[in-house]
């Protein structure tokens, strides 16, 4: 794996490294940084105690979330294929809130901070606002597990932000009422089923399809996922982001409950703060990888850099 030159790596520097690649826009999000606020509420299943005593997830509660689309770039287009897509949501009440951060592919693009650090660097636009695509090719060549994330999303061009699935990418470690503690992945599928297109119907729509499209579906009716946890088996990775759990699509899922998107919210609600991934209710225990650790310190300084 290549080591970042820089010395040092901190949150503050994969931020550093994430704004540089988008070209540094002022007031911007150094990820996700073009997406839309809306609102909604959460409804538990009676099995949602199985998996975790969290309050927020075994009680109704109203729900804040964002979706989005990845990279530094406010002005990224919608139909860009290579940036994965958000949902970010939080649950629960005063004293039980939990926020959970969630994309388009199951996986990340590194294992670990230097990974991430020196797969951003090798991104970084020359004075020609371009990279380096050899030293892209050769970083690639040289860590091809970090290539997972986009060939992924890339084989399957979102035709509607409420027609996604997304993924939690880490294992947390849930505990429910009977102390019975378990790692469990989090997949958020769309009540309806995925929209997808086909490479020529994604380069046809406009530059803000995504985000119309949302709104005219919240215009005309509801917008309804299903909070599914995905249950571990003995020997699964829960270190390792960049790889899938075996067999991840056909396990066991247990639906803690179901987000019912009710309508738009100025994105000055969403954007006053932060979908912290470290603020998790008791009974949803943080996950053990590094990248992970470094998450709630990134979005802090993001969220200061912005104002």
């Amino acid at each position: 794996m290549s080591e970042s030159p820089r010395g040092a790596i901190t949150p503050a520097s994969i931020v550093d490294a994430l704004k540089a690649v988008a070209g540094d826009p002022p007031k911007a999000r150094a990820s996700f940084a073009k997406g839309q606020c809306v609102h909604g509420t959460y409804i538990p299943s009676h099995q949602a105690e199985e998996i975790t005593k969290s309050l927020s997830f075994t009680r109704p509660s109203r729900v804040l979330a964002r979706f989005s689309v990845g990279g530094g770039n406010p002005d990224v287009a919608d139909t860009e294929s290579l940036v994965p897509r958000g949902f970010s949501f939080r649950l629960g009440d005063i004293g039980h809130r939990t926020d959970i951060v969630a994309q388009n592919s199951p996986v990340h693009y590194a294992r670990t901070l230097a990974q991430m650090l020196a797969f951003l660097e090798a991104r970084i636009p020359g004075p020609d606002g371009k990279p380096d695509m050899e030293k892209v090719r050769a970083f690639s060549a040289a860590n091809p597990e970090t290539l997972h994330q986009v060939n992924y999303i890339a084989t399957r061009p979102p035709g509607s932000f409420a027609g996604t699935t997304y993924w939690g990418v880490h294992a947390f470690p849930a505990t429910n009422t009977m102390d019975e503690t378990r790692f469990i992945k989090f997949k958020i599928a769309p009540v309806g089923g995925d929209v997808t297109l086909t490479g020529p119907e994604a380069k046809a729509r406009s530059a803000d399809f995504l985000h119309d499209e949302l709104e005219q579906r919240v215009a005309t009716g509801n917008i309804r996922f299903s909070v599914l946890a995905l249950l571990d088996r003995p020997g699964d990775p829960t270190m390792d982001l960049t790889v899938r759990w075996p067999d991840e699509d056909h396990r066991e899922a247990v639906r803690l409950g179901t987000i019912v998107i009710t309508g738009i919210e100025p994105n000055e609600t969403c954007d006053g703060s932060i979908f912290d991934p470290a603020n998790l209710a008791e009974g949803i225990g943080h996950p053990h990888d590094e990248i992970f650790a470094a998450r709630a310190t990134a979005y802090a300084i993001s969220l200061k850099m912005r104002r």
